[in-house]
C-alpha cells in the first residue's frame, strides 16, 4: 500500500497561516479563561457575572466558528502573492476584549456583593 503525501495549502518557510491559526487559537483559550474566572463571580455579583460569562464564551465560540474561513484566506494569500490584514476581526475582538474589561471593572467596582 503506497503512502500519500500531504499536498501543501502554502509554499510559506515561515508557517505564517500556522502562526497565526495558534494566536487565535490562544485568543479563544483566554477568552474561555475569562470566562471560568467570571463564572467564579456568580455567587458574589448574581445575574450580571452570568451575562459576563456568556459573552466570553460567544466570543470564544465565534473565534473558533470563523477560524477555518481565516486560516484558508491567509493561505489563499499567500499563494496569490495578495494577503492582506484582517482588519474588521482584530477590531472586534479587541472591541470585544475591551468591553469585557470595562464590565468586569464596573462589577467589581460599583455593584453590591450578595451576601
Amino acid at each position: 500500500m503506497a503512502r500519500t503525501r500531504a499536498v501543501a495549502v502554502h509554499d510559506d518557510p515561515g508557517l505564517q497561516p500556522e502562526r497565526t491559526d495558534l494566536a487565535w487559537r490562544r485568543t479563544s483559550l483566554t477568552l474561555i479563561s475569562a470566562a471560568c474566572i467570571f463564572l467564579r463571580w456568580v455567587p458574589h455579583y448574581g445575574w450580571f457575572a452570568g451575562t459576563l460569562v456568556a459573552a466570553s464564551l460567544l466570543v470564544a465560540l465565534g473565534i473558533a466558528l470563523t477560524q477555518r474561513r481565516r486560516y484558508h484566506r491567509a493561505a489563499s494569500g499567500i499563494g496569490g502573492a495578495a494577503m492582506t490584514a484582517n482588519v474588521r476581526a482584530t477590531a472586534a475582538i479587541a472591541g470585544s476584549v475591551v468591553v469585557l474589561a470595562g464590565l468586569g471593572i464596573y462589577t467589581v467596582l460599583f455593584l453590591p456583593l450578595q451576601r
